[in-house]
């Protein structure tokens, strides 16, 4: 069964279920930093695909103290956690929270970066060239993007590699089994080379991966 994002119970235990998940959860996030330390302008604004519990704004927020940000997500109690999350730092209202999807929006180029962390893999094979095409229009001509995301498989080690890593991280067998179940619910993976060809398709250039941990890979690319 697909996890229910809007369920409460799931919003409140996200943030310490997601660090057993995924294996340098927050490496991962010091690495997206970085890369955005180096490329963006004082004033720049950002988009967050998929705003979550907060995370990733809360610490964007505190480092970019002059930028601004438009934040989506298709989960009320996961936007309204966000909201609780940030509101230390977003005193001065540089947040823009919106409940549902970019593909939405009127195609302004507009975005100095645009983020997509641990949401593309959820999107369905047919709706993903939309998705990041739709990212893409919404940049400026010096625009960066970023995405990381579950890939596929390439063999059944890979599955069984994770699964160790996730039970190391303090997941019970019965959560492991239920994530693995889940994969085949919830997640429309790509391969790396699929990856690459659907940013080309999407109009993105200079496409290369940033991170990767077992089946987790990151991307950057421009607009």
């Amino acid at each position: 069964m697909a996890k229910d994002f809007c369920n409460q119970q799931v919003v409140d235990g996200y943030d310490q279920h997601i660090r057993q998940l995924i294996p340098g959860y927050e490496l991962v996030h010091q690495q997206i930093l970085a890369i955005l330390k180096v490329h963006l302008p004082k004033d720049a604004h950002v988009l967050i695909i998929g705003a979550g519990t907060g995370y990733e704004l809360g610490y964007l927020l505190q480092n970019f103290p002059q930028c601004r940000f438009t934040v989506t997500e298709l989960s009320q109690p996961m936007l309204e956690k966000a909201k609780d999350y940030v509101a230390t730092w977003n005193k001065d209202d540089r947040v823009n929270f919106i409940l549902g999807s970019h593909t939405e929006f009127e195609h302004i180029p507009q975005f100095d970066a645009v983020l997509s962390i641990l949401v593309a893999h959820f999107v369905h094979f047919e709706q993903k060239l939309e998705f990041m095409h739709t990212a893409r229009l919404s940049m400026k001509p010096n625009g960066i993007f970023l995405t990381f995301d579950l890939t596929q498989f390439n063999f059944e080690q890979e599955a069984e590699t994770l699964k160790q890593m996730c039970l190391m991280n303090g997941l019970l067998d019965k959560q492991v089994e239920a994530m693995l179940t889940r994969l085949k619910d919830d997640f429309y993976t790509l391969s790396t080379k699929e990856t690459f060809a659907l940013l080309s398709d999407a109009g993105f250039s200079q496409v290369h991966s940033f991170a990767q941990v077992l089946c987790y890979q990151g991307f950057i690319a421009q607009h």
